[in-house]
């Protein structure tokens, strides 16, 4: 069983709002084995929705939509549904007096207006809204569309997840007869060309319903293992097989097999062996100390984090001698490994990491050009003697966008740290 989703309003194509929707249905079909083949974003117009709505039809068992379902001149969804299918509306009594429920408790009068939210498409299943007040429903389109079931849902995030749970994936679970399991290769260090000539022997003998995807983002790339079949036993057997033999080709860059990001390993990986960490950042200006912070339970072992920005504050706060600065610049590994050895004795830690670099846009030469961070990792060997080692790594990007990656280097040498300790 395959779905379009369908997302609806004139905000998301002028760009006013990030669709987080599609992404969170197609997971959860997923989950039930229903594949999301097209994720399709339209407008208000409803000539737009009904063309979205019969070219989904044709090709899909389910389409899913959301938006357009509320009071407003520019909720229109409902209505193209009703024309294209032919079809009235009924009041649904549940649904109108949970409404009307609301505006008491509000302290607001219910007009008879209030029961045009509450109306459903006939012969629909109504799709509750524990959170909001316009119902969704779910359609069984007819012969004329071979039966297949439309699903119309408000685009409230809030609304449209807590509908899904509750009724709109129960109730598909029940019609879908495959399985689907999606498994994450988390990866650091390595870009997507060089991952895939390391995994190309796995890619080359993938058995048939499994399939692999490259995920780059901003600070690397990640893949996803897919395997579809008629038996769960049997997709989570093949997929656990293709997974173990990426892992067993890139191991050194492979931090994670589900859905964790580097600083949860990291984090958990501290915490595991009661290790305490602090960092000294430049110019991440504390995003590594923050990504570290996010994580639940970090305060286990994280004690402190210092933006020494200024060369005076990298003497004052961390020790950096005046000499190093004057010889190599700000932006270098010595400096980096002096950072680091610093905050390492001065917070009395087991590990600590340093940033230091050009983030731009401006800032860069020849030597050092605008991306170029140095990083150190200090921590102590069993004797007590301090052990430091620093990398310089080149970025492309904006400031934004070497500020992560710069951040994503650091936490990377500190769980490369970690996991060969």
């Amino acid at each position: 069983m395959n779905a379009t989703i369908i997302s609806i309003g004139d905000e998301l194509l002028k760009g006013h709002r990030i669709n987080t929707n599609a992404p969170f249905m197609a997971r959860e079909l997923g989950a039930i084995g229903i594949s999301a083949s097209r994720i399709v974003t339209c407008s208000d117009d409803p000539r737009d929705i009904a063309d979205a709505v019969l070219s989904a039809l044709a090709g899909t068992e389910v389409v899913l939509m959301t938006g357009g379902l509320g009071p407003t001149s520019d909720d229109r969804t409902r209505r193209a549904v009703q024309e294209l299918l032919g079809r009235g509306v009924v009041l649904d009594e549940d649904a109108f007096e949970r409404i009307a429920d609301i505006f008491h408790r509000g302290g607001r009068p219910v007009s008879e207006s209030m029961k045009e939210q509450a109306m459903v498409i006939e012969e629909s299943v109504t799709v509750p809204n524990p959170v909001g007040t316009a119902p969704g429903m779910i359609i069984d389109c007819g012969s004329r569309f071979d039966h297949r079931h439309l699903v119309l849902l408000p685009g409230v995030p809030v609304e449209m997840e807590a509908m899904m749970k509750g009724t709109v994936i129960p109730f598909f679970a029940q019609l879908s007869h495959s399985f689907l399991r999606h498994t994450p290769v988390m990866t650091v260090g390595i870009g997507e060309t060089q991952l895939s000539a390391m995994i190309a022997p796995v890619e080359e003998s993938l058995p048939s319903g499994t399939t692999l995807s490259y995920l780059p983002h901003t600070a690397g790339v990640s893949l996803m293992v897919s395997t579809r079949g008629s038996s769960l036993e049997e997709v989570d057997e093949e997929n656990r097989r293709v997974v173990e033999h990426i892992v067993s080709k890139a191991r050194s860059y492979v931090y994670a097999t589900s859905e964790m990001t580097l600083e949860e390993v990291v984090v958990g990986t501290l915490l595991e062996n009661k290790l305490t960490v602090a960092v000294a950042e430049s110019c991440t200006g504390g995003l590594v100390s923050s990504r570290l912070t996010d994580v639940p339970g970090s305060s286990g072992c994280f004690l402190q984090g210092v933006v020494t920005y200024s060369n005076e504050a990298k003497c004052a706060l961390l020790g950096v001698d005046r000499v190093t600065l004057e010889q190599h610049g700000a932006v270098s590994e010595p400096v980096a490994a002096e950072m680091a050895r610093g905050c390492l004795l001065g917070s009395g830690v087991d590990i600590a990491v340093a940033t230091t670099g050009i983030a731009g846009p401006g800032g860069g030469s020849p030597q050092k050009p605008v991306g170029t961070v140095c990083v150190a990792v200090a921590s102590k060997s069993p004797e007590g003697t301090v052990l430091v080692e620093a990398k310089t790594f080149s970025m492309n990007g904006d400031r934004r966008q070497n500020k992560i990656r710069f951040s994503e280097a650091a936490l990377r040498e500190l769980f490369f740290r970690l996991k060969h300790a």
